[in-house]
């Protein structure tokens, strides 16, 4: 009636796994490298070259490789990359902030002021702090 299961099952620890396992650190460079690699190509779009050079330098750095830059049009309104930049610097600032990246921290955090400043239509600093 009863007969016993011959397969390894499904429901085995992944620990015995024969794939190569990444680091909680090297997953959140990973998806840190990505949202900034997402805010350097809208800051691009935007014409902040000096904001983006300090931006792909933080990519190259958790990437170990230069960042591919590409100033394309999606052809959305400076106001909606505005918002879009200041989102991706948003999510970047919370992943920098769990992984203890003090620098781009403070880039991100800087980069959600310009971006603020910018849909607020203020015309006060349109770069980020320290940019040449």
């Amino acid at each position: 009636m009863y007969e016993p299961i011959r397969t390894k099952s499904v429901h085995t620890s992944a620990d015995d796994a024969d794939f190569p396992h990444r680091s909680r650190e090297d997953e959140l460079d990973i998806q840190l490298a990505g949202h900034l690699a997402a805010l350097l190509a809208v800051t691009d779009e935007l014409g902040l070259t000096s904001d983006g050079d300090r931006i792909a330098e933080q990519v190259a750095r958790l990437r170990a490789a230069p960042p591919a830059r590409h100033a394309g049009s999606s052809g959305a309104s400076p106001a909606a990359l505005h918002r879009r930049a200041h989102a991706l610097a948003g999510r970047a600032l919370v992943v920098a902030a769990s992984r203890a990246d003090t620098a781009v921290a403070i880039l991100a955090a800087q980069a959600m002021d310009v971006h603020t400043a910018a849909l607020a239509g203020a015309p006060a600093r349109t770069a980020l702090v320290g940019a040449p």
